[in-house]
């Protein structure tokens, strides 16, 4: 739950952020800070994908792309369908994917 500051500004300097809301940052952000999953990110970005595509796609091990996967998905991160034997992913959170093409963008700007 996000506590407000009286002024009922979120970006008050006063407002503290309660531990949970620290942790769900804290890893989000180690979400982002492995290559791997910025890659997968990056692809579901672009459309829903099965495991064994993004593991050819990127030319990565399907129990990799699998284990990041769940990683991911643990923190509703991406969101996933089945298809007779497949399992399709997407992303689940557009603002976490807005942030990454930020800092995509950030580092090619010149």
């Amino acid at each position: 739950m996000t506590e407000f500051h009286e002024s009922g500004n979120m970006n008050d300097p006063a407002v503290d952020l309660d531990e949970e809301t620290l942790f769900l940052v804290a890893q989000t952000f180690k979400a982002l800070s492995d290559p791997t999953r910025i890659r997968i990110l990056h692809l579901l970005s672009q459309g829903e994908h099965a495991v064994n595509d993004i593991a050819e796609k990127l030319n990565l091990l399907q129990s990799t792309v699998s284990h990041q996967l769940r990683f991911l998905k643990n923190l509703r991160l991406v969101k996933s369908r089945r298809e007779g034997t497949s399992i399709y992913y997407s992303p689940e959170d557009e603002h976490v994917l807005d942030v990454l093409q930020q800092m995509i963008h950030h580092t090619r700007h010149d």
